[in-house]
């Protein structure tokens, strides 16, 4: 757009309306003649710059807030050092320490389990065969070192220890045992399954046990046994049967426990006690001979209870499951 040039001012710095100039108006009608025009240089657009509207200022932290650094320009980090939670926890002693805790504590856990579980898993297996031997249910325990898990990968155990319930051992009622078994090597050979360093086993047979005991293994003269009484003065037994009465004393013989007769009275006389030796040694023979790895008795006594014996072997071997299947498990 173009404006005409104005003349010059009034005095008082106002434009005088009376004067004109070439470039007024009403001399273009009568000279017809254009005055030049004033041009107004347009701006260049290349070297205008659109001002960018202003950057708003981040809110100030609130009192006792730290600005979160970005990631990977906290204070302090350095190239090549962990970032984010986990290198924070690596860089806290503490945590590490905490960590180191829970690691050993979880691998602590796993080892004593399985230390208990492969324990309870032998003392089952030993308990059942003892309990195929002696036909009573009877309870096993390992020693407590060397760590079980080290027995069973070297196959050799130190100690066992073995209690039956005390309802019978084989056919001798009211019979029970404590079994203690040293230096065990599972090494299987062709002749046997191992080796036993040594075997003790202690023997308790209540009178009572004997009573039914002998009212079951002897013909006629058991169904009249009414009581057996223990004599641990003299070491002998009396068993009342009827009109009998029989003394007997318990000896080891032959690497079993037999009821050697003293006397034998009936009706108030004396009877030879060859009628009944015999018949005692058949059913003793029966209860208290013939263990396996050579298990032999050393002594006996009476107590008041009834009769105490020791059993044990040295050296023994085990047998293989061909030679006896209750030790087949092993």
């Amino acid at each position: 757009m173009t404006y005409p040039p104005q003349g010059p001012p009034a005095p008082g710095g106002r434009p005088d309306p009376s004067a004109h100039s070439p470039g007024d108006p009403s001399e273009w009608s009568q000279s017809g003649e254009v005055p030049p025009t004033e041009q107004i240089p347009r701006p260049d657009a290349a070297t205008t710059a659109i001002p960018a509207p202003p950057v708003s200022a981040a809110p100030p932290p609130v009192s006792g807030d730290v600005p979160a650094a970005p990631h990977g320009d906290r204070p302090g980090s350095e190239a090549g050092k962990p970032r984010g939670r986990f290198g924070d926890l690596l860089r806290d002693p503490l945590s590490v320490t905490l960590v180191l805790i829970i690691v050993v504590a979880l691998g602590l856990a796993g080892v004593i389990g399985g230390e208990l579980f492969a324990r309870n898993r032998a003392d089952s297996v030993v308990a059942g065969v003892v309990q195929c031997v002696v036909q009573d249910s009877a309870t096993a325990s390992f020693g407590m070192l060397p760590p079980f898990l080290w027995q069973h990968a070297t196959k050799r155990y130190s100690s066992i220890s073995i209690q039956t319930a005390g309802n019978n051992v084989r056919d001798a009622k009211e019979m029970s045992l404590d079994i203690q078994i040293r230096d065990v090597a599972l090494a299987e050979t062709a002749d046997a399954a191992g080796t036993i360093g040594s075997l003790v086993a202690t023997v308790n047979w209540t009178a009572e046990g004997i009573k039914q005991t002998l009212q079951g293994v002897l013909p006629l003269v058991g169904s009249l046994i009414s009581s057996v009484t223990p004599n641990p003065a003299d070491g002998t037994i009396t068993v009342d049967a009827g009109l009998s009465t029989i003394v007997a004393e318990p000896t080891v013989s032959d690497g079993g426990v037999s009821l050697r007769v003293l006397s034998l009275t009936g009706l108030g006389f004396t009877l030879p006690r060859e009628t009944i030796q015999p018949i005692l040694d058949s059913a003793t023979d029966k209860l208290t001979k013939d263990y396996p790895m050579g298990i032999k008795a050393d002594s006996v006594t009476v107590t008041k209870d009834g009769v105490q014996s020791v059993f044990s072997t040295r050296n023994a071997s085990i047998p293989k499951a061909n030679e006896d299947p209750c030790f087949a498990a092993l």
